[in-house]
């Protein structure tokens, strides 16, 4: 055997390889964003897959001519609202209370008999302290 045969053998194993290994990320994005689609029903959905099941290839170049346009902006919604929960849930844990209402809140407890005095005093001085202040500096 040649240099060139084993440089084209080994060329198309590593395409083979190549194409293999897109198809298959095609194939898991379809089922994938399949299952995602709230407006496909189930009947569809099972459908879908069973002609995946039987015919791969064909079925998936099916589904993205079929419903290709509409995969980017299902992704782009999802994205979206993964963004907008994100940023929910950022401004829900930075948005820290003054310490005066963390007093409130314990004075509130203290007057109830939930609490005791130490255990008041211990809150005032841990809201103060988390602000940066010292709780003397405000006595």
């Amino acid at each position: 055997m040649s240099f060139f045969d084993n440089f084209w053998n080994i060329f198309w194993t590593f395409f083979w390889i190549f194409a293999w290994s897109a198809y298959l990320i095609v194939l898991f994005y379809v089922v994938a964003d399949l299952f995602q689609d709230s407006n496909l029903s189930g009947w569809w959905k099972a459908l879908w897959v069973v002609c995946i099941f039987f015919l791969p290839f064909l079925t998936v170049l099916v589904y993205l001519l079929a419903r290709g346009p509409g995969m980017a902006a299902r992704q782009a919604v999802r994205a979206e609202n993964a963004r907008a929960s994100t940023e929910s849930y950022i401004r829900s844990v930075s948005s820290g209370s003054s310490p005066a209402e963390e007093i409130a809140r314990a004075k509130a407890l203290l007057d109830s008999g939930t609490i005791n005095e130490t255990e008041f005093n211990f809150l005032k001085e841990r809201a103060f302290a988390n602000n940066g202040a010292s709780a003397s500096s405000t006595r």
